[in-house]
């Protein structure tokens, strides 16, 4: 009775359960060591995992109630596009400004990212009109989509280059998956391209004081960013010139920098949690920089374990999506799932100097507040659609009372064998 209720309670997919709880954990051990470095500011030294406890609680909230929701119910989140299209234009009006940049929105109290509502909201746009693919032509889906999307990334590209980029590299996969034509994903790609090659080559070759009178406010931080990865990477192939000159750390390459330093400490078991030397450095190490914390406190073997969290993750999802029949929650749980990993693996990426460094937090991982709720959402919704669409909980408590009644419910035949041929005719026949 007690397992019943357990499911009941806690529905769809267990794995899915498994790696969210153990992401948890994670996050709970390494934001307490890494926010030690502001605990000591604090007058209360629990407030910050406190805090980052009580926003992984509320998730944990979502977690647990949006299973019980039926996934036909999401698609009303297409509706959040206009809203959250207003909530980033008010952004710019009004919005709180962060290292130059306007990301963060204050209504009625509560502080929170309209980029992350507006993630969510491209999501199930995005599912929602490919789910209409048989009743609409692929060029309606594909404009639909495009002006949709478009619009948001566009919006949030001025304040948060790398969201927007993540964004539309999330929507660009699930069109692919939703098999829109390769010709007019081609194109879009190729354009997108061109476009950005021209940015980067402008930013490169415009004045830093140009750049400061008539370009955005990030336009100088991406310049800088640009600058400090590509240079690296074209004097690492002079040998004389990494002779010459020893590494020198800057004020452009400091987060960096110190990120590697963190890599290279932690060897292959690490140094253990909350031993971190790093943390005091880092000046984001609980946010943007957390995995390079996570290799240092647990070597390379705990990175590599995290990392194969989020990629069960996504095995799991294309599970789930393999075995919906309907198309929505085939496409809602692929865009929710890529969402969570590709900006995990897009995280480790830039902590280990595969891409310039970026404001992307480790999901679930990281220390946040809109951005770990949303997260949670996303799990819920791969749950919920676990459950109903896929009926893997259904199939799972199947399992459980087959193998009970195999046990518990044999024919009991009682009476005298030898003296009641009847009776030993009829046990032969149940036994057949």
């Amino acid at each position: 009775m007690e397992k019943y209720s357990a499911r009941a309670l806690f529905k769809g997919d267990i794995s899915i359960w498994i790696i969210f709880m153990l992401l948890c954990c994670f996050s709970l051990v390494e934001v307490f060591s890494a926010t030690s470095t502001i605990a000591y500011k604090q007058a209360n030294i629990w407030q910050p995992i406190v805090r980052h406890a009580s926003y992984l609680f509320i998730g944990f909230l979502f977690v647990l109630g949006l299973p019980h929701v039926h996934y036909k119910h999401f698609s009303l989140g297409i509706l959040m596009v206009p809203i959250s299209i207003v909530l980033l234009g008010l952004t710019y009006i009004m919005g709180v400004t962060t290292n130059d940049a306007s990301r963060w929105l204050v209504l009625m109290g509560l502080q929170f990212q309209p980029s992350e509502v507006a993630k969510l909201a491209c999501i199930i746009y995005v599912a929602f009109w490919l789910s209409k693919r048989n009743k609409l032509s692929d060029s309606t889906v594909y404009k639909i989509i495009l002006w949709g999307v478009g619009t948001v990334c566009g919006l949030i590209f001025f304040a948060n280059f790398s969201t927007a980029f993540l964004l539309g590299m999330i929507c660009f996969l699930m069109m692919f998956i939703g098999q829109i034509p390769l010709k007019k994903l081609g194109k879009l790609l190729g354009s997108l391209f061109v476009i950005g090659l021209i940015g980067i080559l402008a930013l490169q070759a415009l004045p830093e004081e140009t750049t400061k009178k008539y370009m955005p406010r990030r336009a100088q931080t991406w310049q800088n960013r640009i600058s400090n990865y590509l240079v690296p990477k074209i004097q690492a192939e002079d040998e004389l010139v990494l002779q010459e000159k020893e590494y020198e750390i800057t004020d452009s390459n400091y987060q960096e920098s110190h990120a590697k330093i963190a890599i290279a400490r932690g060897g292959v078991f690490g140094r253990l949690p909350g031993q971190s030397v790093q943390r005091d450095f880092l000046p984001q190490a609980y946010s943007d920089f957390i995995y390079a914390i996570i290799i240092e406190e647990m070597g390379i073997v705990g990175g590599i374990f995290v990392l194969l969290l989020y990629v069960m993750l996504m095995i799991r999802v294309g599970i789930i999506a393999k075995r919906c029949e309907k198309l929505f929650p085939k496409y809602l749980a692929i865009g929710c799932g890529l969402m969570i990993v590709v900006q995990a693996f897009m995280h480790m990426g830039i902590n280990v100097g595969l891409f310039p460094v970026t404001g992307q937090p480790l999901p679930l991982v990281s220390r946040g507040g809109t951005s770990t709720i949303l997260t949670c959402i996303y799990i819920g919704i791969i749950l919920s659609i676990s459950h109903y669409g896929a009926k893997m909980s259904e199939e799972e408590e199947n399992e459980d009372e087959a193998g009970t009644l195999d046990i518990n419910n044999e024919p009991e035949i009682i009476g005298d064998f030898e003296n009641n041929p009847v009776l030993a005719i009829e046990s032969t026949e149940t036994e057949r």
